[in-house]
């Protein structure tokens, strides 16, 4: 007859355990055994080590994000920038090529002022003159338009009793322009009021 192990013993065989969460003798809800209660806070380490991976691996995550960012503001500034230049480069040869012809402009508009444009030569003439205007080049400088030291040139100077600011009283070359850029300034006669004891008259501009 086996005697039933004592206590310290191993048991031999299998180990049966109820993990029945209701009594079946009394109905009662039973409290949790003692190994479950133990194994449960096993769980915690791996909880805590798991939330470290994902707090490093979204550290990551912002990091290259901020990355790529960066990388993306540079590749903008970059292509502006060449942009720009292209710009740039293409105004600057725009305007040497124009500015080898004004001459030949100043020709024409001065065979136009003595009605010497006439013929084939009027026909050439207005041709250039319309792809030059095509091309963004502006004749300007007029008579009587205010005097602007930015985009005209005094030759000469008056005073005159016919105008209330300095105004342009003769355009002696006139200027272009291509949008902002000056190619060459108006070269006019100023003229400006009057006043008492000025004496009127002509005068190279100092």
């Amino acid at each position: 007859m086996t005697n039933p192990p004592t206590e310290g013993e191993e048991r031999e065989g299998p180990v049966i355990r109820d993990r029945r969460r209701i009594d079946p003798k009394t109905g009662q809800v039973r409290e949790p055994d003692a190994e479950a209660a133990e194994a449960a806070p096993a769980s915690a380490p791996e909880s805590a080590a798991g939330g470290a991976e994902a707090a490093a691996l979204k550290t990551q995550l912002e990091e290259r994000t901020a990355d790529l960012k960066r990388l993306k503001a540079e590749y903008d500034n970059y292509r502006k920038r060449v942009d720009r230049d292209r710009v740039a480069v293409r105004e600057q040869a725009l305007a040497n090529v124009l500015n080898e012809l004004l001459p030949i402009l100043d020709d024409i508009g001065r065979a136009r002022d003595h009605d010497e444009l006439t013929g084939g030569f009027k026909s050439v003439g207005e041709a250039l003159e319309a792809v030059t205007g095509k091309l963004g080049l502006e004749r300007y400088g007029e008579k009587g338009e205010p005097f602007d030291p930015t985009v005209h040139e005094a030759l000469m100077h008056s005073y005159s009793s016919d105008v209330t600011e300095t105004s342009v009283a003769n355009v002696l070359q006139p200027g272009y322009r291509i949008g902002e850029r000056v190619l060459r300034p108006a070269r006019v006669a100023v003229a400006e009021p009057a006043e008492a004891g000025d004496d009127a008259g002509d005068g190279v501009g100092e």
